[in-house]
């Protein structure tokens, strides 16, 4: 089956800017596919494209077979967009929105469940609303039309802990239907809950496309150990184990960093010298850390 997104040497420049700059990917039929990349690196204006609301400097861009500016009118109605910023009439009431939204489709998706999966207020102003519920109407209306394909530009910004999760879930729900899913994020969590595949963009240029896990395991960062032991601790036996790069003091904590044999390895010396290794924590090398080794730059 062919992919249902195919981006191939996409350039776009403003001015003298060059905003992206030969952006290349595929985005197959069911997943989840993340686009991650420090602020400037061209994620939105890539997207943009793809959704038909920008116009190529050069390359190609196909979504379901279609061009988004030359089948702009058909792709819209298979095509669900959160926009990272938007805005309503200030006296339109949520569910006014919803139904207004829902007609403009040949098959739209009930409202009023969309409403309450996203506990959102139906008879609420949109002036009434708070930030967080401006989000996930937002949300909602991607979602309204039931589309083949939801390009969602920093799903959960906005939101608090508990209502990203009920996102998460809620994003994972549209997909076990069979909706494929383009997600611009910076957060990481959300990166690796939700994507099977992403692309990191860095300075208009994809650096890689890979599994969460994979992006991770190719940065090659560091495992990180921290530990209180029980008794005074020469850090010597720790500094010369294979594998590690660091061992450090943080108060009465100990840190050891180096690869994924350091955990094994200062146990055994541990334990041979009859230490206890109390409130330990052990920091598994992730995307955050994947990102900010690949790009030099954090995320947040």
């Amino acid at each position: 089956m062919p992919p249902v997104i195919e981006v191939t040497s996409l350039h776009k420049r403003y001015g003298d800017k060059v905003a992206v700059d030969d952006v290349s990917f595929t985005v197959e039929q069911g997943e989840i596919f993340g686009i991650l990349g420090p602020n400037g690196a061209g994620k939105t204006t890539t997207v943009e494209c793809v959704e038909g609301l920008r116009t190529p400097d050069g390359g190609t861009v196909s979504v379901l077979g279609l061009d988004p500016l030359r089948d702009h009118l058909e792709l819209t109605r298979r095509l669900g967009v959160q926009l990272q910023a938007g805005s309503l009439p200030e006296s339109l009431r949520v569910g006014e929105a919803l139904e207004l939204y829902g007609s403009f489709y040949p098959d739209p998706a009930d409202w009023r469940v969309l409403l309450d999966d996203l506990g959102l207020p139906a008879k609420a102003t949109y002036a009434a609303l708070s930030g967080g519920q401006k989000q996930r109407l937002s949300i909602a209306l991607a979602l309204i039309g039931n589309p083949d394909i939801a390009v969602l530009d920093e799903l959960t910004t906005g939101l608090d802990p508990q209502a990203r999760r009920d996102t998460w879930a809620l994003i994972e729900g549209v997909r076990a239907r069979g909706v494929t899913i383009v997600l611009v994020t910076h957060f990481m969590e959300e990166a690796e809950r939700l994507c099977d595949r992403v692309a990191l963009i860095d300075a208009g240029r994809v650096v890689l496309i890979d599994t969460p896990a994979g992006l991770a395991d190719r940065a090659q960062v560091e495992q990180r150990m921290q530990f209180r032991p029980s008794r005074p601790l020469d850090d010597a036996l720790l500094a010369g184990l294979p594998g590690v790069t660091g061992v450090t003091r943080r108060g009465e904590f100990v840190v050891v960093t180096g690869d994924d044999t350091v955990v094994n390895a200062v146990m055994a010396v541990l334990a041979r010298n009859q230490i206890t290794a109390e409130r330990l924590r052990v920091e598994q090398a992730g995307l955050e850390a994947a990102f900010v080794q690949l790009t030099r730059k954090d995320p947040k």
